[in-house]
């Protein structure tokens, strides 16, 4: 069952930094889920720097360079794509190896990696999970990266 996005308003988190990798394919659904992404850090504070990929299946080269990246260091990636499955297996290859990929990273560097990068059965899923503000993945995401730091930083991640 779809969950609907918490109306709780986030509290302050000033001085978090949030890298979102966005993949560019399916556009119409990851801009959505990155507006809403980015305004729910902005309501929290949180830097947020946004970087564009061509799919999904590039998000994690990128989330790799920014764990290693020494200047503007980074508190949290947050990853947004969408997979769309089609009649062959190849969504879900792609699926798989960016979701093994952002495991990876984030045990690897101790670094919150939010996984966002849905892969879906059809249009309309698309639709309620990235252009339905009630569901809207990106606000979830957002706030899964605002308390991911938090927690990292009481643990001493």
């Amino acid at each position: 069952m779809l969950k609907k996005a918490s109306k709780s308003k986030p509290s302050s988190a000033a001085g978090t930094r949030v890298a979102i990798v966005a993949s560019r394919y399916n556009a119409r659904y990851v801009n959505s889920m990155l507006r809403a992404a980015k305004a729910e850090l902005a309501k929290a504070k949180v830097t947020a720097e946004v970087v564009r990929v061509p799919g999904a299946f590039e998000i994690p080269a990128v989330a790799s360079a920014l764990t290693k990246r020494l200047t503007n260091p980074i508190d949290a990636i947050l990853c947004l794509g969408v997979i769309l499955r089609g009649e062959t297996t190849h969504a879900e290859n792609i699926g798989q190896a960016v979701t093994g990929a952002l495991a990876q990273l984030q045990v690897e560097h101790s670094l919150p990696v939010i996984h966002e990068v849905l892969l879906l059965e059809n249009v309309q899923q698309a639709r309620e999970r990235c252009l339905d503000a009630r569901h809207n993945r990106g606000i979830e995401a957002a706030r899964t990266a605002i308390e991911m730091t938090r927690i990292m930083r009481r643990v001493g991640g």
